[in-house]
């Protein structure tokens, strides 16, 4: 059956979502609960959304992003893929109150910290120790720099590449990430090596 022509513009498509999808998902059926609300920030394209939650259904997935294009994909894709525990799309900019959800399990956050001042990272954090609940996780997926020096030749370009888009954006120091989760109660596990020079950071709330 052929798709409305609508649709197949709506549904916006990232390449890299392919990549990282399964790798990333391997991580949340570990860290996320097995049931509850999940927010995603900065959802983007909602291929990530409409992927996770079909492969994790006692879990309620929450997207939200701040554009408006995007938030027409994550309903398209929503629909085209009839995934049941997907909640209409929030716009969301994590710097500013209120986000329209107020209490989550869990709250995921991919390749966004790096795309945004430093200021919205500050922001993400403290919007998550408001919001979680004893025992919810912030799970944070994206480059990072590492004592000081990128782990990768690619990453350092990256981070060049960022900062003349936006001398705001950048690649974050690992460390510096994490001294803001421990600020809100938030302990961070070991760091997960991921595919193409990223990382995987799981961050707990005290139970």
């Amino acid at each position: 059956m052929t798709q409305p022509a609508a649709d197949l513009t709506a549904r916006r498509m990232a390449p890299a979502t392919d990549r990282n999808r399964a790798p990333i998902l391997a991580v949340l059926r570990d860290a996320l609960p097995k049931t509850g609300t999940v927010l995603e920030i900065a959802s983007g394209t909602g291929q990530h959304a409409v992927y996770f939650a079909a492969a994790l259904p006692g879990l309620t997935w929450q997207p939200s992003d701040l554009d408006a294009t995007h938030r027409e994909s994550i309903a398209a894709w929503t629909a085209h893929d009839k995934v049941a525990n997907v909640r209409p799309p929030l716009a969301v900019d994590v710097r500013q109150e209120p986000w329209g959800i107020d209490a989550v399990d869990a709250i995921v956050c991919i390749n966004m910290i790096h795309i945004a001042p430093w200021a919205a990272a500050d922001a993400l954090f403290a919007g998550a120790g408001r919001r979680l609940s004893a025992g919810g996780v912030l799970y944070l997926y994206g480059p990072y720099r590492r004592n000081g020096a990128h782990t990768a030749p690619s990453n350092e370009a990256f981070d060049r590449q960022l900062r003349v888009a936006d001398a705001d954006w950048g690649v974050r120091d690992m460390e510096a990430v994490i001294a803001l989760g421990a600020a809100q109660g938030l302990t961070c596990a070991e760091p997960i090596p991921m595919p193409a020079n990223n990382f995987s950071l799981v961050f707990r709330k005290a139970g």
